[in-house]
């Protein structure tokens, strides 16, 4: 009985990895197609990708997403390892509250926050004449659901810091400016940094909270691969989803490095 309850959990894991990852596998595939049209295979060819690297229109959601995801990513490492550092080390009055509460846009589904997120935008507008839909909405929006991540990893590596090296400078010293500059923030780059490539893969992945917060002119890539699986989909589009998907891996991967790393230094 205890030889075969393993290979029926193996069974069982490599068909859930299988359902989750079969379609990118084929969409991987697909993207170095000779052939043009159907799963018919035509042989290997990168003429898809140089396809792709002439399409102004994919060019420009390029740009637009790596601008999108690095604005957003650069604010949300600020605000989200401040956060995190307060909601570690702070005592103050409602923070029971503050650490429920943000956690909410973790858990909120993409649409309601979109949907929620555009009202908002449209009532600012409609009292300011502020906000209109574009870059700088898209980049509002997703700050509100980066910051979360950021803080929880930042706090997260606060909360496993040894606190003597902080009492230790204290103790030769150092003031609190000091000590968090020469002692704190190095102890804390690791968790910054995974939450901050977490917080990009977010940003660069998302299309529910850019499509409802886009404008003209602000398209990124996950619209635009949106708006051409629509209109019928093509070669180019299959080397535009595996360039997506191959950056998102690539941060993933990246950021859990900085994870284990950190663990293992615990």
């Amino acid at each position: 009985m205890n030889t075969v309850r393993p290979l029926w959990l193996g069974a069982l894991a490599l068909a859930i990895y299988a359902f989750l990852y079969a379609p990118i596998v084929v969409v991987l595939i697909l993207a170095f197609n000779a052939e043009r049209h159907g799963f018919r295979w035509g042989g290997i060819t990168s003429e898809w990708f140089i396809a792709m690297a002439n399409n102004d229109l994919a060019l420009a959601a390029l740009r637009n997403s790596l601008l999108l995801a690095g604005v957003s990513t650069t604010i949300s490492t600020f605000l989200g390892t401040l956060l995190g550092l307060g909601l570690s080390r702070g005592e103050f009055i409602g923070k029971r509250t503050l650490d429920t509460v943000i956690q909410l846009p973790v858990l909120v589904p993409d649409i309601v926050m979109a949907v929620a997120l555009l009202l908002f935008a449209h009532e600012v507008r409609q009292a300011t004449g502020l906000l209109e839909l574009g870059m700088t909405t898209m980049i509002l929006a997703h700050c509100t659901f980066q910051i979360p991540f950021v803080a929880m990893v930042v706090r997260a590596r606060h909360a496993g810091m040894d606190p003597s090296w902080v009492e230790a400078a204290a103790d030769l010293g150092a003031n609190p400016i000091r000590t968090f500059w020469s002692v704190t923030l190095p102890l804390l780059w690791p968790g910054v940094i995974a939450g901050a490539l977490l917080a990009f893969a977010l940003s660069l992945d998302d299309f529910v909270i850019s499509f409802f917060t886009s404008g003209p002119g602000s398209t990124t890539l996950p619209i635009l691969i949106h708006a051409s699986v629509r209109r019928g989909i093509t070669p180019d589009i299959h080397a535009l989803s595996s360039l997506l998907v191959g950056a998102a891996v690539v941060v993933t991967l990246v950021a859990s490095r900085f994870q284990r790393a950190d663990d293992i230094a615990h």
